[in-house]
């Protein structure tokens, strides 16, 4: 099997943390969403995997490199392409037509799911889905009578389904959607001026393959500060009864960890009080300090602060009272 993972936008919607940082490795209680997005999908689908395609913008060798390690962890060969230029989720499964065959798993890398279930192999598609509260904000899907998808439908202003798109899709054969991708883009079919996956989707439903759903346990979102900070402290919380080794070289004085928490290496925490559902990563410094429900990333330095719900960048110093915070890198906070 084959996965394709498209993850060149931009992520606006989480700035100023991704001007630095592509959204994808944004960390998630001590690892990047790309990272865990691999993972969950090699543990759900139980097949062998072949090749993992990055569909990348100018994200730099560095993170490329990475991204390459993170496929061969899983056992599976890694490949780097390019999407240069912002054309829609079609196009961005399309930059990666060599891989376009057999069985094949798309994901975009927004997203973390926990599910317990087996492929349904006589399904030529599954479209993974989740019941939400506000199915105006999403694409959804329509059932038939049967439980079959009969049509998809994006942001519908009346209610219709309750089912959001979550953006993972199996494919049995890839040679389908590739086909379906090119009708599409040869035929200039678009939406906001964007080739969408949900008309080649329609294709396919049009040359009557069989569209079905398959249902998350758990959806998590990662597309803006609150939903990051709302997605790490689930996982922080589905990951509490794990092992985990103390964090390295940690200086703990006269301070209190309350779990769930991540730790990274080098951390000094003195008269504070860090947690519930707080991840601190390498290098930071942590003095009188009250911190629940964030996430304060590398070699930041906070001081006389009591956050909630606050989503911090690397290199940040702050020194201020109390408040939600929401800093980019390298930004400077003093009261």
């Amino acid at each position: 099997m084959n996965i394709i993972i498209p993850m060149a936008g931009r992520g606006s919607r989480l700035r100023p943390h991704t001007l630095l940082t592509p959204k994808p490795l944004l960390p998630i209680a001590g690892k990047p969403i790309v990272k865990r997005l691999v993972e969950d999908i090699s543990q759900t689908v139980g097949a062998e995997l072949n090749q993992i395609a990055f569909i990348v913008g100018d994200f730099g060798l560095e993170v490329e490199e990475m991204l390459l390690g993170v496929a061969k962890e899983v056992g599976a060969e890694g490949l780097i392409l390019y999407q240069n230029e912002p054309l829609g989720t079609a196009h961005a499964i399309y930059c990666a037509k060599e891989i376009l065959k057999g069985p094949i798993v798309v994901a975009f890398a927004d997203t973390l799911f926990r599910a317990k279930f087996e492929l349904d192999l006589t399904s030529d598609a599954v479209i993974w889905v989740s019941k939400i509260k506000n199915p105006e904000a999403f694409g959804v899907v329509k059932l038939d009578s049967q439980g079959a998808i009969e049509g998809f439908i994006e942001k519908p202003k009346k209610f219709i389904s309750d089912l959001a798109i979550i953006g993972i899709y199996y494919f049995k054969e890839g040679k389908i959607l590739k086909n379906a991708l090119e009708y599409i883009l040869e035929n200039n079919i678009k939406k906001a001026g964007e080739y969408q996956i949900t008309d080649a989707l329609e294709n396919m439903q049009n040359n009557g393959l069989k569209l079905t759903t398959g249902k998350v346990d758990s959806w998590m979102d990662c597309g803006n500060k609150e939903a990051m900070i709302s997605t790490n402290t689930s996982v922080l919380e589905f990951e509490r009864d794990r092992s985990q080794d103390e964090p390295e070289n940690m200086i703990l004085q006269n301070s209190e960890i309350i779990e769930p928490c991540f730790i990274g290496s080098n951390v000094t925490i003195i008269n504070s009080t860090v947690g519930p559902n707080v991840s601190i990563y390498e290098d930071c410094k942590i003095d009188n300090c009250h911190i629940e429900n964030s996430i304060i990333r590398e070699k930041s330095t906070l001081k006389n602060l009591k956050l909630d719900y606050s989503m911090i960048g690397m290199n940040v110093t702050a020194d201020s009272e109390y408040r939600s915070l929401d800093l980019g890198d390298f930004s400077r906070l003093q009261g």
